[in-house]
């Protein structure tokens, strides 16, 4: 993935990057374990002096997101891997044998390791009850000014993970937490940092989960003619500022881009009237339809609307259902 950086945008260089990094790595463009450019790589993209550039992989650090290992670079940190566990017992697919034959080789593979049998049992036991304390609900937490971004979360989590989804400003958590520290907590990667913090005052887990990659999207509005006007409506502040980074990067000025929170009427409707081409998440799409019908007297041609109906990757859904001891 090429990083591209507006020279003559408000938005601070570094913070181009930092968010550009940070989609690339929500987006799986960059999987957990990725190592990810070196400053000179970037500096040669980006044109970027090489102690910016170190400053952003610093805050992306100190964030949470990504974790330098001594001369070696800087890699997409992998937070579903406990690092307590030398080898874990679970396979990717399927097990092809019968559960009892599973469990035995679990214990060879302990026992192999050097552990005793009273320690492969503490072991094994502390495992199942970790993920059945965390398997009773799920958290989604972001901060109360980005409450939008729980809220596609849970949207998307709910029908797909058959335990309670809860949605929790992080202001408040440690309220929920200290009268129930039962679940796992969900964030985006931009929020893990300090909700690890809190997560482990109380004994639970946080782990952030990755977005969808969004190609159509992209590919839509990187086909756009320019002089285009793209409106981005969205119930999540956070994601229309990222939304507005990597169009930028990906089109510069040629594209003429506006955004709206969907509960803001009077900035849709101007949106409404400029666009010829609409980007919503699921949970605006109904706003904009109503806000369309309810106005089209005043409006001289329909925009075209593409509703992104998935905000998280279906790989990341997987991955917690399996953290969580969902069976699909």
């Amino acid at each position: 993935m090429r990083f591209h950086i507006q020279q003559d945008s408000d938005i601070p260089a570094s913070t181009q990057l930092y968010n550009q990094i940070c989609f690339a790595i929500a987006a799986r463009h960059y999987p957990p374990g990725h190592r990810l450019p070196s400053t000179r790589q970037l500096a040669m993209q980006t044109g970027l002096h090489r102690n910016t550039i170190s400053k952003v992989y610093r805050q992306l650090e100190i964030d949470g997101v990504v974790e330098a290992m001594a001369g070696s670079g800087i890699y997409v940190r992998d937070n579903l891997t406990k690092k307590d566990f030398k080898k874990t017992i679970y396979s990717k697919g399927k097990i092809s044998s019968p559960p009892d034959q599973e469990a035995k080789k679990a214990i060879d593979n302990f026992i192999n390791l050097g552990c005793t049998l009273q320690e492969t049992r503490e072991i094994l036991t502390n495992e199942i009850d970790w993920r059945i304390k965390c398997g009773a609900k799920i958290i989604v937490s972001t901060p109360r000014e980005d409450i939008g971004a729980s809220m596609l979360i849970a949207e998307d989590l709910s029908p797909k993970i058959n335990v309670p989804v809860e949605v929790v400003p992080m202001e408040e958590l440690e309220k929920v937490l200290s009268s129930s520290n039962n679940g796992t907590i969900v964030t985006s990667r931009y929020f893990l940092q300090p909700l690890e913090k809190v997560a482990k005052q109380y004994g639970v887990r946080a782990i952030a989960v990755d977005l969808s990659d969004f190609q159509k999207e992209l590919k839509l509005l990187n086909e756009l003619i320019a002089g285009s006007c793209v409106g981005i409506v969205s119930i999540s502040p956070g994601l229309l500022r990222a939304a507005e980074v990597i169009i930028h990067s990906m089109r510069g000025s040629e594209l003429m881009l506006m955004t709206a929170i969907s509960d803001n009427n009077s900035r849709l409707l101007s949106l409404l009237k400029t666009s010829s081409h609409i980007v919503c998440d699921g949970p605006s799409l109904s706003v904009v339809e109503n806000t369309l019908l309810k106005n089209r007297s005043q409006l001289m041609r329909l925009p075209q609307i593409i509703c992104a109906k998935n905000y998280l990757s279906t790989e990341t859904i997987n991955q917690l259902k399996k953290e969580i001891g969902v069976v699909n």
